[in-house]
Protein backbone atom coordinates (compact mmCIF):
# COMPACT_ATOMS: atom_id res chain seq x y z
CA UNK A 1 0.00 0.00 0.00
CA UNK A 2 2.99 2.37 0.39
CA UNK A 3 3.22 4.26 -3.07
CA UNK A 4 -0.81 3.88 -3.54
CA UNK A 5 -3.72 6.34 -2.61
CA UNK A 6 -6.62 5.84 -1.02
CA UNK A 7 -9.34 7.98 -2.02
CA UNK A 8 -12.94 8.13 -0.10
CA UNK A 9 -15.85 8.24 -2.27
CA UNK A 10 -19.57 9.40 -0.17
CA UNK A 11 -20.82 6.39 0.56
CA UNK A 12 -17.73 5.26 2.95
CA UNK A 13 -16.61 2.63 0.57
CA UNK A 14 -13.11 3.21 -0.74
CA UNK A 15 -11.53 2.72 -4.19
CA UNK A 16 -7.42 2.01 -4.87
CA UNK A 17 -5.68 4.70 -7.01
CA UNK A 18 -3.27 3.10 -9.23
CA UNK A 19 0.59 4.67 -8.78
CA UNK A 20 1.24 8.13 -10.52
CA UNK A 21 3.53 7.14 -13.70
CA UNK A 22 7.00 8.85 -13.12
CA UNK A 23 7.86 11.32 -14.93
CA UNK A 24 10.03 10.65 -18.11
CA UNK A 25 12.95 13.36 -18.09
CA UNK A 26 12.95 13.24 -21.81
CA UNK A 27 9.02 14.22 -21.90
CA UNK A 28 10.63 17.56 -20.27
CA UNK A 29 10.77 20.37 -22.49
CA UNK A 30 12.91 23.20 -21.87
CA UNK A 31 9.26 25.82 -21.63
CA UNK A 32 9.14 23.14 -18.54
CA UNK A 33 12.03 23.32 -16.89
CA UNK A 34 11.98 27.68 -17.55
CA UNK A 35 9.12 28.09 -16.29
CA UNK A 36 9.81 25.85 -12.70
CA UNK A 37 12.95 28.39 -12.69
CA UNK A 38 10.92 31.10 -12.62
CA UNK A 39 7.64 30.10 -10.30
CA UNK A 40 10.75 29.34 -7.60
CA UNK A 41 12.20 32.78 -8.03
CA UNK A 42 8.71 33.98 -7.52
CA UNK A 43 7.85 32.51 -5.09
CA UNK A 44 11.20 33.28 -3.28
CA UNK A 45 10.64 36.86 -4.17
CA UNK A 46 7.36 37.30 -2.39
CA UNK A 47 8.47 35.65 0.42
CA UNK A 48 11.31 37.46 1.04
CA UNK A 49 10.54 40.80 -0.19
CA UNK A 50 8.35 42.45 2.32
CA UNK A 51 11.46 41.97 4.61
CA UNK A 52 14.01 43.17 3.01
CA UNK A 53 14.73 46.95 3.75
CA UNK A 54 16.19 50.17 2.30
CA UNK A 55 18.88 51.64 4.53
CA UNK A 56 19.93 55.20 4.31
CA UNK A 57 22.87 56.87 6.79
CA UNK A 58 23.93 60.06 7.19
CA UNK A 59 26.60 61.75 8.66
CA UNK A 60 26.97 65.17 11.09
CA UNK A 61 24.81 66.02 13.88
CA UNK A 62 23.03 69.15 13.08
CA UNK A 63 20.90 70.01 10.53
CA UNK A 64 23.43 71.94 8.99
CA UNK A 65 26.52 69.68 8.62
CA UNK A 66 24.26 66.54 7.97
CA UNK A 67 25.47 65.04 4.31
CA UNK A 68 23.69 62.00 3.37
CA UNK A 69 26.87 58.94 3.84
CA UNK A 70 25.01 56.36 1.17
CA UNK A 71 22.24 53.33 1.11
CA UNK A 72 22.67 50.09 1.04
CA UNK A 73 20.44 46.70 2.25
CA UNK A 74 19.29 45.06 4.90
CA UNK A 75 16.75 42.68 5.98
CA UNK A 76 14.66 41.61 9.25
CA UNK A 77 14.99 38.23 10.74
CA UNK A 78 13.04 38.74 14.32
CA UNK A 79 9.28 39.80 14.17
CA UNK A 80 9.91 42.72 16.67
CA UNK A 81 12.16 44.53 14.20
CA UNK A 82 15.74 43.39 14.20
CA UNK A 83 17.90 43.64 11.03
CA UNK A 84 20.80 42.30 9.84
CA UNK A 85 22.85 44.17 7.43
CA UNK A 86 26.73 45.07 6.47
CA UNK A 87 28.78 46.74 9.43
CA UNK A 88 30.07 48.75 6.13
CA UNK A 89 26.84 50.32 5.44
CA UNK A 90 26.05 51.84 9.28
CA UNK A 91 29.57 51.52 10.87
CA UNK A 92 30.05 55.20 12.35
CA UNK A 93 27.46 56.89 10.91
CA UNK A 94 24.98 59.51 12.99
CA UNK A 95 21.63 58.36 11.54
CA UNK A 96 20.24 55.46 9.96
CA UNK A 97 16.66 55.19 8.56
CA UNK A 98 14.86 52.28 7.24
CA UNK A 99 12.51 52.27 4.44
CA UNK A 100 10.10 48.81 4.13
CA UNK A 101 8.35 48.11 1.03
CA UNK A 102 4.86 49.07 2.41
CA UNK A 103 6.11 52.64 2.78
CA UNK A 104 6.46 53.17 6.37
CA UNK A 105 10.36 54.46 7.17
CA UNK A 106 11.91 54.70 10.70
CA UNK A 107 14.72 56.43 11.95
CA UNK A 108 16.66 52.77 13.37
CA UNK A 109 19.29 52.58 16.05
CA UNK A 110 22.39 50.49 16.03
CA UNK A 111 22.40 47.60 18.10
CA UNK A 112 25.88 46.78 17.04
CA UNK A 113 28.70 45.74 14.36
CA UNK A 114 31.45 43.79 13.52
CA UNK A 115 33.79 45.24 11.15
CA UNK A 116 35.70 41.87 11.53
CA UNK A 117 32.94 39.83 9.76
CA UNK A 118 31.48 43.06 7.96
CA UNK A 119 28.03 42.20 9.55
CA UNK A 120 25.39 44.90 11.69
CA UNK A 121 22.43 44.53 13.70
CA UNK A 122 19.87 47.77 13.52
CA UNK A 123 16.39 47.98 15.36
CA UNK A 124 13.05 49.60 14.20
CA UNK A 125 10.04 50.42 16.26
CA UNK A 126 7.39 48.92 14.16
CA UNK A 127 4.41 46.72 14.55
CA UNK A 128 3.05 43.96 12.02
CA UNK A 129 6.66 43.30 10.50
CA UNK A 130 7.28 40.47 8.40
CA UNK A 131 10.89 38.64 9.10
CA UNK A 132 12.66 35.84 7.23
CA UNK A 133 14.17 32.06 8.43
CA UNK A 134 17.95 32.13 8.51
CA UNK A 135 18.79 28.40 7.00
CA UNK A 136 22.16 26.21 6.93
CA UNK A 137 24.87 27.61 4.77
CA UNK A 138 27.03 24.59 5.68
CA UNK A 139 24.13 22.75 3.24
CA UNK A 140 24.99 25.14 -0.03
CA UNK A 141 25.81 23.05 -2.70
CA UNK A 142 28.08 24.27 -6.12
CA UNK A 143 25.23 25.39 -8.63
CA UNK A 144 21.99 25.89 -6.10
CA UNK A 145 19.77 28.29 -7.61
CA UNK A 146 19.86 31.38 -4.66
CA UNK A 147 18.05 34.64 -5.59
CA UNK A 148 19.44 37.80 -3.94
CA UNK A 149 16.97 40.72 -3.30
CA UNK A 150 18.32 44.23 -2.43
CA UNK A 151 18.24 48.01 -3.43
CA UNK A 152 21.22 48.23 -6.20
CA UNK A 153 21.98 52.39 -6.73
CA UNK A 154 18.93 53.17 -5.09
CA UNK A 155 16.44 50.83 -7.14
CA UNK A 156 14.27 49.55 -4.13
CA UNK A 157 13.86 45.96 -3.75
CA UNK A 158 15.27 44.74 -7.13
CA UNK A 159 15.29 41.13 -7.45
CA UNK A 160 18.12 38.83 -9.17
CA UNK A 161 18.71 35.21 -9.52
CA UNK A 162 21.66 32.62 -10.09
CA UNK A 163 23.69 30.15 -8.77
CA UNK A 164 26.34 29.31 -5.70
CA UNK A 165 29.31 29.37 -7.58
CA UNK A 166 32.08 28.51 -5.09
CA UNK A 167 31.61 28.35 -1.26
CA UNK A 168 35.15 28.26 1.42
CA UNK A 169 36.48 31.67 -0.69
CA UNK A 170 38.12 33.91 1.53
CA UNK A 171 37.52 38.09 1.27
CA UNK A 172 38.91 40.96 2.96
CA UNK A 173 36.87 43.14 4.97
CA UNK A 174 36.97 46.18 5.21
CA UNK A 175 38.64 46.59 8.41
CA UNK A 176 41.32 44.79 6.44
CA UNK A 177 40.73 41.17 8.25
CA UNK A 178 39.61 38.35 5.85
CA UNK A 179 36.38 36.71 6.03
CA UNK A 180 36.86 33.02 5.40
CA UNK A 181 34.24 30.31 4.34
CA UNK A 182 32.64 33.41 2.17
CA UNK A 183 29.71 32.30 -0.72
CA UNK A 184 30.27 33.18 -4.25
CA UNK A 185 27.61 33.81 -6.31
CA UNK A 186 26.86 34.76 -10.13
CA UNK A 187 23.58 36.07 -8.80
CA UNK A 188 24.32 40.28 -10.00
CA UNK A 189 24.91 42.66 -7.39
CA UNK A 190 25.48 46.16 -7.58
CA UNK A 191 26.36 48.99 -4.97
CA UNK A 192 23.64 49.23 -2.97
CA UNK A 193 22.91 45.17 -2.51
CA UNK A 194 24.64 45.39 0.67
CA UNK A 195 23.32 43.78 3.46
CA UNK A 196 20.54 42.16 1.59
CA UNK A 197 19.68 38.41 1.51
CA UNK A 198 20.97 35.89 -0.76
CA UNK A 199 17.93 32.96 -0.12
CA UNK A 200 17.82 29.30 -1.22
CA UNK A 201 15.02 27.83 -3.42
CA UNK A 202 12.86 27.18 0.10
CA UNK A 203 13.06 31.20 1.11
CA UNK A 204 15.68 30.60 3.26
CA UNK A 205 18.29 33.25 3.56
CA UNK A 206 21.58 32.08 3.14
CA UNK A 207 24.37 34.63 2.95
CA UNK A 208 24.13 38.26 3.29
CA UNK A 209 25.27 40.45 0.18
CA UNK A 210 28.66 41.68 0.99
CA UNK A 211 30.68 42.69 -2.24
CA UNK A 212 31.45 42.69 -5.24
CA UNK A 213 34.87 42.44 -7.77
CA UNK A 214 34.51 45.15 -10.08
CA UNK A 215 35.02 45.58 -13.21
CA UNK A 216 34.68 41.69 -13.31
CA UNK A 217 31.29 40.47 -13.67
CA UNK A 218 29.23 37.40 -12.16
CA UNK A 219 32.22 37.82 -9.14
CA UNK A 220 29.90 38.75 -5.93
CA UNK A 221 30.13 37.19 -2.83
CA UNK A 222 27.91 36.82 0.62
CA UNK A 223 28.61 36.00 4.24
CA UNK A 224 27.42 32.56 4.85
CA UNK A 225 24.06 32.64 7.52
CA UNK A 226 25.85 30.33 9.79
CA UNK A 227 28.20 33.10 10.64
CA UNK A 228 25.53 36.14 10.69
CA UNK A 229 23.71 34.17 12.81
CA UNK A 230 26.19 33.43 15.36
CA UNK A 231 27.49 37.21 15.09
CA UNK A 232 23.81 38.32 15.58
CA UNK A 233 23.35 36.53 18.70
CA UNK A 234 26.70 38.09 20.09
CA UNK A 235 25.38 41.41 19.05
CA UNK A 236 21.99 41.49 20.52
CA UNK A 237 23.42 39.95 23.79
CA UNK A 238 26.44 43.28 23.98
CA UNK A 239 26.43 45.04 21.06
CA UNK A 240 29.86 44.35 20.03
CA UNK A 241 31.48 40.41 19.24
CA UNK A 242 34.80 40.43 21.84
CA UNK A 243 36.57 37.68 20.62
CA UNK A 244 40.48 36.77 20.42
CA UNK A 245 42.81 36.06 17.66
CA UNK A 246 45.48 34.27 16.26
CA UNK A 247 46.42 36.10 13.38
CA UNK A 248 45.41 33.33 10.86
CA UNK A 249 43.57 33.20 7.46
CA UNK A 250 42.73 29.54 6.65
CA UNK A 251 40.07 27.85 4.79
CA UNK A 252 38.30 24.24 5.10
CA UNK A 253 40.16 21.14 4.12
CA UNK A 254 38.33 17.47 3.95
CA UNK A 255 40.84 14.81 5.13
CA UNK A 256 41.29 11.34 3.93
CA UNK A 257 40.09 8.44 5.53
CA UNK A 258 43.49 7.04 5.80
CA UNK A 259 44.75 10.29 7.22
CA UNK A 260 41.73 10.19 9.93
CA UNK A 261 42.97 6.67 11.12
CA UNK A 262 46.09 6.50 11.12
CA UNK A 263 46.09 9.83 13.28
CA UNK A 264 43.45 9.02 15.44
CA UNK A 265 41.41 12.54 14.87
CA UNK A 266 37.25 12.49 15.60
CA UNK A 267 36.75 14.67 12.85
CA UNK A 268 37.11 14.04 9.01
CA UNK A 269 38.18 17.97 8.04
CA UNK A 270 40.61 20.67 8.96
CA UNK A 271 41.68 24.13 8.77
CA UNK A 272 44.32 24.73 6.42
CA UNK A 273 46.57 27.81 6.81
CA UNK A 274 47.04 30.19 3.67
CA UNK A 275 48.14 33.00 5.04
CA UNK A 276 49.63 33.96 8.58
CA UNK A 277 50.32 36.98 10.16
CA UNK A 278 54.24 37.66 10.69
CA UNK A 279 53.94 38.85 14.38
CA UNK A 280 50.43 37.26 15.13
CA UNK A 281 50.25 34.32 18.15
CA UNK A 282 49.80 32.08 15.04
CA UNK A 283 53.24 32.56 14.12
CA UNK A 284 54.71 33.09 17.67
CA UNK A 285 53.68 29.79 18.34
CA UNK A 286 55.72 28.00 15.08
CA UNK A 287 52.28 27.93 12.91
CA UNK A 288 53.57 27.41 9.26
CA UNK A 289 51.61 27.78 5.68
CA UNK A 290 49.82 24.54 4.93
CA UNK A 291 49.35 23.37 8.08
CA UNK A 292 46.09 21.72 8.68
CA UNK A 293 44.48 22.79 12.56
CA UNK A 294 42.18 19.89 13.84
CA UNK A 295 42.15 20.68 17.67
CA UNK A 296 42.13 23.46 19.41
CA UNK A 297 42.47 23.50 23.06
CA UNK A 298 40.75 20.23 23.46
CA UNK A 299 38.24 20.72 20.22
CA UNK A 300 37.89 19.51 17.29
CA UNK A 301 38.23 21.57 14.34
CA UNK A 302 36.71 20.28 11.20
CA UNK A 303 35.51 24.20 9.74
CA UNK A 304 36.50 28.04 9.96
CA UNK A 305 33.25 28.45 11.91
CA UNK A 306 33.99 26.32 14.61
CA UNK A 307 37.61 27.71 15.10
CA UNK A 308 36.16 31.26 15.03
CA UNK A 309 33.66 30.57 17.86
CA UNK A 310 36.25 28.77 19.85
CA UNK A 311 38.14 32.32 19.95
CA UNK A 312 36.16 33.41 22.37
CA UNK A 313 36.87 36.63 25.28
CA UNK A 314 37.52 33.36 27.40
CA UNK A 315 40.42 32.76 25.42
CA UNK A 316 42.20 36.00 25.47
CA UNK A 317 45.81 35.41 26.71
CA UNK A 318 45.02 31.75 27.75
CA UNK A 319 47.45 29.54 26.57
CA UNK A 320 46.04 26.82 24.66
CA UNK A 321 47.36 23.24 22.62
CA UNK A 322 46.61 23.49 18.84
CA UNK A 323 46.97 20.26 17.20
CA UNK A 324 47.97 20.39 13.70
CA UNK A 325 49.04 18.29 11.03
CA UNK A 326 52.17 19.39 8.83
CA UNK A 327 52.99 16.98 5.50
CA UNK A 328 52.83 13.17 7.82
CA UNK A 329 53.67 14.50 11.04
CA UNK A 330 50.98 15.97 14.05
CA UNK A 331 52.14 18.28 16.11
CA UNK A 332 51.24 19.89 19.39
CA UNK A 333 51.75 24.01 18.88
CA UNK A 334 51.33 26.13 22.12
CA UNK A 335 49.15 29.50 21.22
CA UNK A 336 48.28 31.92 23.49
CA UNK A 337 45.46 34.49 21.50
CA UNK A 338 45.01 37.81 21.81
CA UNK A 339 42.21 40.34 21.93
CA UNK A 340 41.11 41.48 18.11
CA UNK A 341 40.97 45.23 19.16
CA UNK A 342 38.19 47.71 18.93
CA UNK A 343 37.56 49.19 15.74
Amino acid sequence: MKNRILNLISDDSAVIAPPAEPIDPANITDEDALDAYSQTVIRVARRVSPAVVNIEVTHGQSTEKRRRGGSGSGFIFTPDGFILTNSHVVHKTDRIDAALPDGRRFEAELVGDDPETDLAVVRIDAPGLPHVVLGDSAALQVGQLVVAIGNPYGFQYTVTAGVISATARSFRSSSGRLIDNIIQTDAALNPGNSGGPLVNGRGEVVGVNTAVILPAQGLCFAIPSNTASFVASQLLQSGRVRRSYIGLGGQDVPLHRRIVRFHHLTGDGGVLAVQIEPTGPAAKAGLQDGDIIVEFDGQSVEHIDTLHRLLTEERVGKTCPMVVLRQREKLTLWITPAETPAR
